[in-house]
């Protein structure tokens, strides 16, 4: 059943078919992002401190994303994030700094008002999969771009990653976490000990196989003319025509000089990035995924 729309408007523009990229870890949603971010008329977001609460909020308890109120409360902090206006961009993190090539405070998108040229919003906040479904309820007409790429190098970079890899405390399964567990691959509590012995390799195993699952997952549910899939290989090999087929898809003019010349993640360095040992435990832990995606021959 289909949601009601509701209309938002932000800085005098009304919000259409806002714009989502999902993925798993290191999958390249960042690249993706610095494309649509630099795009004329597009003001897209990544990691704003209010949104990144909310969305790891309902990543680690799920429940939390079903309740009733879930759509309006991501509805606003994204509504949030998105007001352009003096030193806005002085509390965007990092990445969406850089992505948008913004020095000092911006804001970004305050010439683009300022000419009337903004038209789409967006976000690609790190772990946004895991709020697609309530992303959807929120705005039923939002276009998504999932990114999937080899398990392998996305393990390869979260082992390299020390953010990634806060999220393999032992404490991080708590007594209260919920199972099942997509946001850590954990499907049940009497897998939890096993979990917290596991090598890290494992976990981050685990983390890209239960986040390939829910984009199987969106791609039965969604119509194609709201979910787009992009492997990261094609991104990196010929961007051109990966930009061609994104900027088709939601009917606007990407950029494509923007990926050019960015310190990209190399296709398969993981074979001189995993240890004999890592590579086993992660073609072990994804190896139907890793075989139904063509990653494994």
């Amino acid at each position: 059943m289909r949601h009601p729309t509701h209309i938002l408007v932000v800085n005098g523009v009304k919000v259409r078919q806002p714009v989502f990229v999902l993925g798993a870890p290191h999958s390249g949603a960042d690249l993706l992002a610095r494309a649509l971010k630099r795009s004329p008329g597009f003001h897209l977001t990544m990691g704003r401190a209010p949104v990144a609460r909310v969305v790891y909020a309902f990543a680690r308890k799920p429940s939390i994303a079903r309740s009733g109120g879930a759509p309006r409360v991501l509805r606003d902090v994204l509504a949030e994030a998105w007001q352009v206006m003096p030193g806005a961009c002085g509390e965007c993190a990092a990445p969406c700094r850089e992505a948008g090539g913004i020095i000092g405070a911006g804001p970004c998108a305050l010439e683009q008002i300022g000419a009337g040229t903004l038209e789409r919003f967006g976000d690609a906040s790190p772990d946004l999969l895991y709020s697609a479904p309530v992303l959807l309820q929120a705005f039923p007409d939002a276009r998504f771009v999932q990114l999937i790429r080899d398990g392998r190098d996305v393990v390869a970079d979260m082992l390299a990653d020390p953010a990634a890899m806060a999220w393999f405390k032992p404490h991080m399964l708590a007594e209260d976490t919920e199972f099942p567990n997509p946001f850590l691959g954990v499907n049940a509590a009497a897998h939890r000990d096993r979990w917290k012995a596991m090598a890290t390799a494992g976990k981050s195993a685990l983390r890209w196989r239960a986040a390939i699952r829910l984009s199987a997952v969106l791609r039965k549910e969604l119509p194609p003319e709201q979910l787009l899939t992009v492997r990261y290989e094609d991104l990196h090999r010929s961007p051109a025509e990966a930009i061609d087929t994104v900027s088709a898809f939601l009917d606007t003019k990407i950029s494509t000089i923007a990926l050019y010349g960015t310190s990209a993640p190399k296709v398969g360095a993981w074979r001189r990035r995993l240890t004999p040992d890592d590579l086993k435990i992660v073609e072990k832990v994804a190896r139907e995924e890793l075989k139904r995606l063509g990653y494994q021959r």
